[in-house]
């Protein structure tokens, strides 16, 4: 956060609120009506998430006559900043609020998706949580539907919180003609101009699926075997007696598990 050693206390009081979104790394926020936040209603239960919660109501709304010292004073700071924020989730979802952060999308303010098949789409600030201290912001492509870390690291430190995980969907559902069109666009791997073929694709798939289920039986102390683990097609199922002993057949398999069924019938009886 910037001092404001060349300013005098009354511009620092006068003009808070301007001074915050105009700040490098509070690009994203927009500018809260003073009679929304004078409305105690809008504020309800944010006395318990910020400390020093009145004195950083009265900076946010220009009405700061504290004299502090420089350690409450950075304190208040910081709370203010917090409160704003909470506060600025629940305003961008109004009337007033959506039409602010429309005309910060429409110039976008926000950042343009960097996936290539989005043509430089504009993107929109996003949390993962409404709770504070648990993400920092994401922007939301409407394009590709999907999420994003900031390019700066001024903007990436931001709380999520201070944007919510509701503004998007509902910005889009006040004004559905700015949603954009979907677009069945992928990248095709090729080589040598070449599209992989779909049949290697789903060959890799099924290879590994099948070492997946070979581990996944071992855990269990199955030792299945595939047809390709023997040497040749001849003697595929050609089991030794010791690996039959330990691998019973079906009709073995199906014995067993009746009779598993049947002792666990006597013991609920």
């Amino acid at each position: 956060m910037e001092d404001f050693n060349s300013e005098t206390d009354s511009d620092y009081t006068s003009y808070w609120r301007d001074w915050f979104v105009s700040s490098r790394g509070n690009e994203y926020f927009c500018e809260i009506d003073e009679d929304y936040l004078t409305d105690r209603f809008n504020l309800t239960g944010l006395n318990t998430e910020v400390s020093y919660y009145q004195y950083a109501l009265d900076l946010v709304t220009d009405v700061f006559d504290l004299d502090a010292d420089d350690d409450l004073r950075e304190q208040i700071e910081k709370s203010a900043r917090h409160l704003y924020g909470l506060v600025h989730a629940r305003y961008i979802v109004t009337t007033r609020g959506l039409a602010k952060m429309l005309e910060k999308y429409k110039k976008s303010d926000f950042g343009k998706c960097p996936r290539v098949m989005c043509d430089g789409h504009a993107l929109l600030p996003v949390g993962e949580s409404d709770l504070p201290n648990i993400s920092t912001v994401k922007l939301y492509c409407p394009k590709c539907e999907d999420i994003y870390n900031p390019k700066s690291s001024r903007h990436s430190s931001i709380d999520g919180a201070y944007f919510g995980t509701s503004f998007h969907s509902i910005l889009f559902q006040v004004y559905p003609a700015l949603n954009p069109e979907k677009s069945c666009r992928r990248y095709e791997p090729r080589i040598f101009g070449f599209k992989v073929h779909a049949a290697a694709a789903l060959a890799r798939y099924q290879d590994n699926q099948r070492e997946d289920l070979k581990w996944r039986l071992a855990e269990v102390d199955i030792n299945h075997r595939f047809i390709e683990d023997s040497e040749s097609d001849d003697d595929a199922f050609e089991y030794d007696e010791d690996y039959a002993e330990t691998h019973p057949g079906p009709a073995k398999n199906n014995k067993l598990l009746a009779d598993t069924t049947s002792a666990r019938m006597t013991t609920a009886k």
